[in-house]
């Protein structure tokens, strides 16, 4: 009974991804997903079918004889679904069994039709993760017919078997649709983990609402909550909900998932207060890729070169004391980072000297797309990285002399770090083996789409 999830869960598993809470997400499943789901479920809901019938108890002369049944194959040739404006999912599916009865003289193959119909609520549950219902199951069967041509099976014998099978599978069916749901909402349950965003950093998505159904799609509003060493990190109140328009992004798509900037703003957050984009910067002595060296720093700096008569290494202690600033505008993403940063020495004892700090700004443009499950980011420095002399021990610093030296040597290890950081990305709501696939993510004002195809792998 592992095997309807796979189908008609498929669909419901991605519905935790939408929010007009703090940190605002909206997903929508749309209808072209249903297609994708339906083919997909084929083959676990026949495997459901294949429940067992117990004998049919029949006399024979005197005595109640036991007539072995068995169900040797369920082809599912037809499944569709479609949404319930307000309500939930329309299952809709034929199903042919192919049943052996081991009667005497000889066994019965049988061919029984059904046509099921079954309604799933869609609901959000007590621990805000959706929850799936089944209200309604009818399974209807039609005249079963005799395989082989046999004929000598009895009519009253093969009347009774066809009225057992039924009475049987009635019963079954639609229990084995619900223990499947059931299986479902244990998956879904899973949404609430923590994955991981970097170093003592987790996410966790919950849903804030009751699901939004329309006949084109079914969306939900999800609260990603952000914890830093087990604690969550607090943004300050939006009184503007999320809304995410209708129709965005690439039509015919199976989702369409809408991340505000407030997420973003959350997650930056974090990153500055996990010390996650901190990094230090080390010069080596001859080496001419990185001539971070007292040498090289005391031909634009005359109190260098004369504290420090021999080369020594130096070390860009860079800091982001204050958190980076993501700009949605349509077409266009950029971050603003304005880091500290301290120049340092080392001494002959070892020891690190403080020369000088600056104050930095820096515009990046911002790429963003998605890999499996993560959204993941790429940046590029934008125009000039600006310095101003923050303190200085080393007396004057003419800043357009350091420019070229220091601005060069920190620009390339910057965005190094910030993409391998970027590069592991910020997990989206999902559940085991599931994927979004041929992703495209859009830029707007204020948020960001992504529209995606979905593959479950099993």
């Amino acid at each position: 009974m592992t095997g309807v999830h796979h189908g008609l869960g498929l669909l419901l598993v991605l519905l935790p991804t939408v929010s007009a809470s703090s940190t605002g997400t909206v997903v929508r499943i749309n209808r072209a997903a249903l297609s994708y789901v339906s083919d997909v479920g084929k083959v676990p809901l026949q495997r459901a079918l294949k429940v067992i019938v117990p004998p049919l108890l029949d006399w024979r002369g005197e005595m109640l004889q036991p007539t072995r049944i068995q169900i040797l194959d369920v082809r599912v040739p037809h499944l569709d679904l479609k949404f319930i404006a307000g309500f939930g999912l329309r299952l809709m599916a034929t199903a042919n069994f192919t049943i052996k009865v081991f009667c005497i003289p000889e066994p019965l193959e049988l061919v029984l039709p059904m046509t099921l119909t079954a309604d799933a609520h869609v609901a959000r549950g007590p621990i805000r993760t959706p929850v799936v219902s089944i209200s309604t199951c009818s399974p209807l069967f039609s005249l079963a017919s005799v395989l082989n041509g046999s004929n000598s099976t009895s009519p009253l014998l093969l009347v009774l078997v066809q009225k057992h099978i039924k009475a049987v599978l009635s019963n079954k069916v639609c229990l084995c649709i619900s223990n499947l749901v059931q299986d479902l909402n244990i998956r879904l349950g899973t949404l609430i983990g923590l994955s991981p965003v970097g170093p003592e950093s987790q996410i966790r998505y919950s849903v804030v609402s009751e699901p939004i159904i329309t006949d084109d799609y079914i969306a939900l509003d999800v609260n990603a909550i952000l914890f830093l060493l087990g604690q969550p990190i607090v943004l300050p109140l939006h009184s503007a909900s999320f809304v995410l328009p209708w129709p965005v992004g690439t039509e015919g798509v199976m989702a369409t998932v809408g991340l505000s900037q407030q997420l973003f703003d959350c997650v930056l957050l974090l990153l500055q207060k996990a010390g996650a984009l901190n990094l230090d910067v080390t010069g080596e002595l001859n080496s001419d890729d990185n001539p971070l060296n007292t040498s090289a720093l005391g031909r634009l700096i005359p109190e260098v070169a004369r504290q420090f008569p021999n080369p020594m290494p130096l070390v860009l202690k860079v800091h982001l004391g204050a958190t980076p600033v993501i700009t949605f505008h349509t077409h266009n993403a950029t971050l603003r980072l304005q880091p500290f940063v301290e120049v340092l020495a080392t001494s002959s004892n070892s020891d690190f000297q403080s020369l000088f700090s600056l104050e930095v700004a820096v515009n990046l443009s911002l790429q963003l797309s998605v890999s499996k499950v993560k959204l993941r980011g790429v940046t590029s420095v934008l125009g000039d990285i600006r310095l101003m002399v923050a303190a200085s021990n080393v007396g004057f610093i003419d800043v357009e002399q350091v420019h070229t030296l220091v601005g060069t040597l920190f620009q390339k290890p910057l965005l190094d770090h910030l993409n391998a950081l970027l590069g592991m990305g910020i997990a989206l709501p999902s559940v085991v083996n599931l994927y979004y696939t041929n992703s495209e993510v859009f830029v707007y004002e204020g948020y960001v789409v992504i529209s995606s195809g979905l593959f479950y792998q099993r």
